[in-house]
């Protein structure tokens, strides 16, 4: 068992660079749905200058630096305190429970950008490539 440990411990850095690039493909739909229909949603979309327009190209924009790796931090950064407005604005009025007023999707995001701003894109991005860095 302790042989597995030094082995997991050499694939953390590749792992990241998964968990960002789910993360950033999951955030990047919520973008394509709010300002392309793709998928087709159930509103009309919103109006480009309104808060809801501004999360979707938010979304779009970041989830796609996200999965490229590309400026990650100072993404990420803005990607958080976005969904941590989001919760405040949109959720957290509904009720005080994230199950029951439907936010948990949006602490999720909020958290796991706030720790790319802090552990970066990992060997798999094009900061990584960009910095000649090698893991």
């Amino acid at each position: 068992m302790n042989s597995l440990v030094p082995r997991l411990n050499g694939y953390a850095p590749y792992a990241l660079s998964l968990l960002r690039a789910v993360t950033g493909l999951v955030f990047l739909q919520h973008g394509t749905q709010k300002l392309l229909g793709l998928p087709p949603r159930t509103m009309p979309a919103p109006e480009l200058l309104s808060l809801a327009g501004a999360a979707g190209l938010l979304e779009l924009v970041g989830g796609t630096l996200i999965v490229l790796g590309l400026f990650t931090r100072p993404v990420a950064v803005l990607l958080s305190g976005q969904m941590a407005v989001g919760y405040f604005l949109v959720h957290a009025p509904k009720s005080p429970f994230p199950a029951v007023n439907g936010g948990d999707a949006a602490i999720l995001f909020c958290f796991v950008f706030l720790y790319l701003v802090f552990a970066g894109a990992g060997p798999l991005s094009v900061d990584a490539a960009r910095a000649g860095r090698r893991y």
